[in-house]
């Protein structure tokens, strides 16, 4: 049974400028390049009218992992990860290579002319019999950590462009 992932960053910038961002190809490179661990790239950053696709890897050192999961699968996490905007909403995936884990989800940008919403709502799933449910936990950890600092990542880029 898969593990629910839920997060809600904040942003105090207008939904304009977090979606402007969003569309932005240099602050995907920056993001990556801050917050997306070792080895992190972004693979491809795609427009098609008001559609984005945005293809990258991130990873989470080994050191950084619970024994849960470094008893399964040895060494850094490497996470393949798309996300598509289209407006202000997205899906999202991401696998982990070498291990049966699935993450998918959404994303719904909400907001006004002061402050915006993203709001995150998906699913975590390891199919291994018996420590599956363990290693979604440990997953879910470390995910929440992740959306986290890309939101403090975010609110520092947008101080940066909206100054």
């Amino acid at each position: 049974m898969a593990t629910p992932l839920a997060y809600t960053a904040r942003y105090p910038y207008p939904v304009t400028a977090v979606r402007a961002a969003i569309a932005d190809e240099q602050y995907w490179k920056d993001r990556i390049a801050e917050v997306g661990g070792p080895n992190a790239r972004l693979d491809a950053f795609t427009v098609d009218g008001d559609t984005l696709r945005i293809e990258m890897v991130q990873a989470i050192a080994a050191e950084l992992l619970p024994a849960a999961i470094t008893s399964v699968r040895p060494g850094d996490l490497i996470i393949p990860r798309t996300e598509i905007w289209t407006g202000n909403s997205a899906t999202f995936e991401a696998s982990v290579d070498g291990a049966p884990a699935e993450v998918r989800g959404t994303v719904e940008l909400t907001g006004d002319d002061t402050s915006a919403t993203a709001t995150v709502q998906g699913s975590i799933e390891v199919k291994i019999p018996l420590f599956g449910g363990k290693i979604e936990a440990a997953i879910q950890e470390r995910l929440t950590d992740l959306l986290r600092s890309e939101e403090e990542f975010s609110n520092t880029w947008l101080a940066t462009k909206t100054s």
